[in-house]
């Protein structure tokens, strides 16, 4: 999958612009200049939401009432035909999405059909940040190779709703409680297994990716469950009933899971420079995209943000490099153009394309 061409209108600093988009798009200019609204756009594009603000309002030029986002995808299929997909916010809170014409029903259905990865400073939380980071890491594969996932995971988050709000209750009703903790243990034990069968075909693809980029021995991922690997959920639940009625949540479940990144037993973030786990984090988006491509039959696209940033060049000659030979779409933005020279060698003149971002406005670049 990959964008042929882009439009943005009224998001964040940019007001118009129009991208023909190659295989890879180098987005450079000074800070503030918009590099990062552009990805952030295409973000929007395919997943409904924004990687820099926890609600869209902000992402709305300051003076206008809506942004619109549009591509046209490279079609799929031996006729090839582009693919039409827009989204708009307004500031009443109206959110659309439409693609090829019909509107859609959830973001979704934004993911399946633009499906990406984001590298950027957020991706040191993969090491350093808490377990529900990891989550949707793990959650975002098992999405797009799972075709029951979204359905189990909708049914497992209701059960959890639902057990919680009769935690709180001063007398809680033995029998409501029962049919939702079986209902929970269920959905938990399918969302398990998806997400454990994953994670056993992703880890080799982690290693053999993370070799390419870096030297570090002893590098280990760990999924957890959730709950104690030994126990049941139903007996777990159970025992800790009486504590989950006093905080008021469900402690143990799904919603608990995690990837543990552990550096010959101790916890890498610990142990990891701020480009070694840079680079680990980006290992992990790049494995995820090789597992989907062999999964899938098509690529992601991937938004790469600030990439010299906390890297030396060899380092970004070798994650460029691994960018350019998976044969995905890859948007990237640096300040000064130059600090990525001599990074791309195999890849051909006309597959890249530069841009010059300042104030908002976008220029090809000779």
């Amino acid at each position: 999958m990959s964008i042929r061409r882009l439009r943005i209108s009224q998001l964040r600093n940019i007001r118009q612009a129009e991208l023909e988009l190659g295989r890879v798009n180098l987005l450079s200019g000074p800070n503030g200049s918009g590099k990062t609204s552009v990805l952030e756009a295409v973000f929007v594009l395919g997943s409904g939401r924004s990687f820099r603000a926890a609600r869209l309002d902000p992402v709305i030029h300051h003076d206008a009432s809506q942004f619109t986002v549009f591509a046209s995808l490279q079609g799929e299929g031996n006729d090839g035909a582009p693919i039409a997909i827009g989204v708009s916010r307004s500031r009443d809170g109206n959110f659309a999405g439409r693609i090829q014409g019909q509107a859609i029903r959830n973001s979704a259905e934004l993911a399946r059909r633009l499906p990406l990865q984001l590298i950027n400073s957020d991706t040191f939380d993969l090491l350093v940040g808490g377990p529900k980071v990891r989550r949707q890491f793990l959650d975002w594969g098992v999405f797009h190779v799972e075709h029951g996932f979204h359905r189990t995971w909708l049914d497992v988050h209701r059960c959890l709703r639902q057990r919680n709000a009769l935690l709180r209750h001063d007398r809680i009703p033995a029998v409501e409680l029962e049919i939702w903790n079986s209902q929970l243990v269920e959905s938990a034990a399918q969302l398990d297994e998806m997400r454990q069968h994953y994670f056993d075909a992703f880890h080799p693809i982690f290693l053999q990716t993370l070799r390419e980029l870096l030297s570090l021995d002893g590098l280990e991922l760990a999924y957890q469950r959730g709950w104690d690997r030994g126990r049941s959920l139903e007996a777990v639940l159970a025992e800790q009933i009486e504590k989950d009625r006093v905080r008021g949540f469900t402690q143990s479940g799904p919603h608990r899971a995690d990837v543990r990144v552990r550096l010959r037993g101790i916890n890498a973030a610990e142990v990891l420079s701020r480009g070694q786990q840079k680079l680990v984090g980006a290992a992990m988006k790049l494995a995820q995209g090789r597992l989907f491509s062999a999964r899938q039959g098509r690529d992601c696209v991937f938004l790469v943000d600030d990439l010299p940033s906390e890297l030396d060049r060899v380092h970004r000659r070798q994650l460029c490099q691994l960018l350019g030979g998976m044969r995905c779409q890859v948007l990237l933005s640096c300040v000064d153009a130059s600090e990525l020279s001599g990074c791309w060698d195999g890849l051909a003149a006309n597959e890249m394309k530069l841009f010059h971002v300042e104030h908002g406005a976008l220029s090809a670049a000779k």
